[in-house]
């Protein structure tokens, strides 16, 4: 099956634009970055696409061993590259899917030029000098709370994840678009995502890399991003004067800015 058809890609942009790659996080679809994609489309060819299972793709391809960890997921984006015929991309990820582009670009880091991670975690749970946000037996809770009652998970959790009190219509949007995930292929990504330990490859990364931060995010916190910064060589990071795990729908503008100017000294220094 295409990849293109599969994972629901869409392109904007002219095409001889810097290709860039826009990947939503755990529960979301492509119209995650439908406030900051289109400041690029005049200067890049914009990539959008679904994580199988999501949004717009084709739930049928979901294959449970595949996606039994994020290299399946980095693998799906292997594909669309591929197929597109992309060169020079600058993959910016959310969440979850920030070590998904550093899983592709560390297989494949040719096809890469530079990597935005937004709220990105290597690993959720605590462990020995390393501090993650959750204890295992938290990360335990809430795996199995989201199997026992999802639609219930999905409407408490997403006024935490999206941490805007003030504005519910965003949380609110967050729980309904995780409500149009399957609840079966959701439990799987969830376990992927919480229990994943990508710490080691973050040292592997050899592209310029921008790390975008919340200064207040009950998923990935301020520590977390820093870890991810000092363990990436070269990287720069940028705190947003936000809160709230998903920036780039509850902070466009900031999270636009921070990526427009980190692609511009690229440029430069090109």
């Amino acid at each position: 099956m295409s990849a293109v058809h599969r994972n629901n890609v869409k392109v904007t942009g002219p095409v001889d634009g810097r290709p860039m790659i826009f990947a939503h996080g755990f529960g979301c679809d492509q119209a995650m970055w439908r406030y900051v994609a289109p400041d690029f489309e005049a200067d890049h060819r914009v990539v959008l696409f679904d994580h199988v299972g999501c949004g717009g793709s084709d739930t049928a391809a979901f294959e449970p061993r595949k996606y039994s960890t994020l290299d399946g997921y980095a693998s799906d984006v292997l594909e669309i590259i591929d197929e597109l015929g992309l060169r020079d991309v600058v993959f910016v990820g959310h969440s979850v899917s920030a070590m998904i582009g550093v899983l592709a670009s560390v297989a494949k880091p040719d096809l890469f030029s530079a990597l935005v991670l937004v709220g990105p975690s290597p690993r959720y749970i605590d462990d020995e000098d390393y501090y993650g946000g959750f204890a295992a037996a938290d990360i335990d809770d809430l795996l199995a709370s989201l199997e026992s009652n999802y639609l219930g998970w999905s409407h408490s959790m997403a006024p935490v994840i999206m941490d805007n009190p003030d504005r519910p219509e965003l949380a609110n949007e967050l729980a309904a678009s995780f409500c149009r995930i399957d609840p079966a292929i959701a439990q799987q990504f969830a376990a992927v995502t919480f229990r994943s330990d990508n710490r080691d490859d973050l040292s592997k990364v050899n592209h310029p890399t921008l790390v975008v931060q919340s200064a207040q995010d009950a998923i990935a916190s301020t520590a977390v991003g820093e870890f991810v910064h000092r363990q990436i060589p070269g990287s720069e990071l940028v705190v947003l004067d936000v809160s709230g795990h998903c920036p780039n729908l509850s902070a466009p503008g900031q999270t636009s800015a921070a990526i427009a100017n980190f692609i511009g000294g690229l440029s430069v220094a090109a």
